[in-house]
C-alpha cells in the first residue's frame, strides 16, 4: 500500500474511532461499575469474550487463568503484532461521586484497566472492519492479575501466547501527564519488585523481666535499620535500589513480650546483579543479626515482576509514529520509574515497547495518582490509546 493509501486508510479508521468514542466511554464505565479482583475476573472476562466474538474475531480464552486473545488476520499473510490490556482492578473503596461509581464495596479500577481494556476492544472493533488492509495478524492479548505478582503476564506467555508474535506493545493511562501528550522512552523505564516476608521467632514474657525472654521487637528492630543500609553501604551509588520496609506487627500489650515479630518490605532494582545482591545481604543480616541475640528467623522471598525494558529500535520507531499521529510535541520522555508492570514479561520475550498516555485534564478529578481511592481520568485519553495502537499496526502491517 502506498504511503497516500495508508494515511487515506487511516484518516477513515480515526473518524470511525471518532464516531465510536461513546461507545467505549460506555464500555469505560461498566467496568469501572464491576470491577474484580487479581485471578478472580470472570465476569470481566466473560464481558470481553462476548465483544471480541461480535466483532467476528477469533477468541481464545481461559489463557493463564482469565486471560484471552482475540485474533485478527489480515487478507495477506505478514507480521504478528501484539497489543495488551490489563483487566483487573485493586482492593479499594471507591471513594468518588460519579454516576459510574464501583459496585462492589472495595473493590475499585484505581489505575485505568478499565480504560485499557476499553480502547483495545475499541482498537479491535475498528481493525477488523478494515481487515483487507491488513498483511499480516494483530494478537489483542487480555491479561488479567497485573496488579498482584507473579502476575498474569507470565502464565500468559507460559500458555504461548507470544509464540508466533514478533513485535508487542502496551499503554498505559497516566494521570500525571496531561492530556494529548505521550510518554515514550527507550531503556529501562520500571524496576523490578521483589517482596519478602520475615518472622522472628524469640521467646515471649514478662514486660518487666525482659532478660527471661528473647524479645523479637528488639532483634526487629535491628533488623529494621540495618537493611536502611544495604543500599547506602553496600550497593554501587551509581545504580539504583530501594529496600522500603511496609509491615512490622509484634504482639498486643504493652507489658508482655511477644514470642515473634512479622516483617514485610519490598525490593525495587533495574540491574538483574544488584536485585541478587540485595536479596543475599537481607539473607546474611538476618542470619547474623538473629543469631547474635540467639532467636531464629524465616524468610519468603518473592521474585516478582522483571524490570521493563524497552526495546530502543521499537520506541524509537513508535516515538516518530505518534508525533505523526498527533503533533510534533506530543511525543515526551518516558520518566524512569521505581513503580513495576508485568509488561516486563512480555518485553523480555519479545521486542516493542510500552508507553504512558496523558489523561489529565484542568478538572481536580483527573490529577489524583494512580492506586488512590478518588482516580480518574479524561476519557477522551481513551482515543488517543486507540490511535496509537492504530498507528503502530498501520506501520508494521499497511
Amino acid at each position: 500500500m502506498s504511503v497516500n493509501q495508508t494515511n487515506s486508510t487511516l484518516d477513515v479508521i480515526t473518524t470511525e474511532l471518532n464516531n465510536n468514542l461513546d461507545e467505549i466511554i460506555s464500555w469505560r464505565r461498566y467496568l469501572h461499575q464491576h470491577p474484580e479482583l487479581s485471578f478472580q475476573e470472570k465476569e470481566t472476562a466473560k464481558f470481553i469474550e462476548e465483544k471480541l466474538v461480535s466483532f467476528g474475531l477469533e477468541v481464545k480464552t481461559n489463557i493463564g487463568g482469565n486471560g484471552l486473545l482475540g485474533i485478527l488476520k489480515g487478507s495477506k499473510p505478514g507480521k504478528t503484532i501484539a497489543l495488551r490490556a490489563d483487566f483487573d482492578a485493586l482492593p479499594i473503596d471507591d471513594e468518588k461521586e460519579v454516576a459510574y461509581k464501583s459496585l462492589n464495596p472495595g473493590v475499585m479500577h484505581a489505575c485505568g484497566h478499565d480504560g485499557h481494556t476499553s480502547a483495545l476492544l475499541g482498537t479491535a472493533q475498528t481493525l477488523s472492519k478494515f481487515k483487507e488492509h491488513i498483511k499480516g495478524t494483530v494478537y489483542f492479548i487480555f491479561q488479567p492479575a497485573e496488579e498482584t505478582p507473579p502476575g498474569g503476564a507470565k502464565f500468559m506467555i507460559e500458555e504461548g501466547v507470544l509464540d508466533s508474535v514478533d513485535y508487542v506493545f502496551g499503554a498505559h493511562l497516566a494521570s500525571e501527564i496531561p492530556l494529548g501528550k505521550v510518554a515514550v522512552g527507550e531503556g529501562y523505564k520500571m524496576a523490578a519488585v521483589d517482596k519478602f516476608e520475615i518472622i522472628i521467632e524469640g521467646k515471649g514474657g514478662h514486660g518487666a523481666r525482659p532478660h527471661e525472654s528473647n524479645d523479637p521487637i528488639v532483634i526487629g528492630s535491628d533488623i529494621v535499620s540495618a537493611l536502611q543500609k544495604i543500599v547506602s553501604r553496600k550497593i554501587d551509588p551509581l545504580k539504583s535500589a530501594v529496600v522500603t520496609l511496609g509491615v512490622f506487627q509484634s504482639g498486643n500489650a504493652f507489658n508482655v513480650i511477644p514470642d515473634t515479630a512479622r516483617l514485610e518490605g519490598t525490593v525495587r532494582t533495574f540491574d538483574s546483579e544488584i536485585r541478587k545482591d540485595v536479596k543475599d545481604h537481607i539473607h546474611s543480616i538476618l542470619k547474623g543479626i538473629t543469631e547474635g541475640f540467639q532467636a531464629t528467623y524465616k524468610i519468603d522471598y518473592l521474585l516478582g515482576y522483571p524490570a521493563l525494558f524497552n526495546h530502543k529500535k521499537e520506541t524509537d520507531i513508535v516515538r516518530k509514529l505518534f508525533q505523526e499521529t498527533f503533533n510534533e510535541g506530543a511525543a515526551v520522555d518516558l520518566e524512569t520509574s521505581m513503580g513495576a508492570e508485568d509488561f516486563s514479561y512480555y518485553l523480555q520475550e519479545k521486542p516493542g515497547t510500552y508507553f504512558r498516555v496523558g489523561a489529565q485534564n484542568e478538572s481536580e478529578s483527573t490529577h489524583y495518582p494512580h492506586h488512590h481511592p478518588k482516580f480518574d481520568f479524561d476519557e477522551r485519553a481513551l482515543l488517543n490509546i486507540e490511535k496509537a495502537f492504530v498507528k503502530i499496526v498501520s506501520h508494521y502491517l499497511f
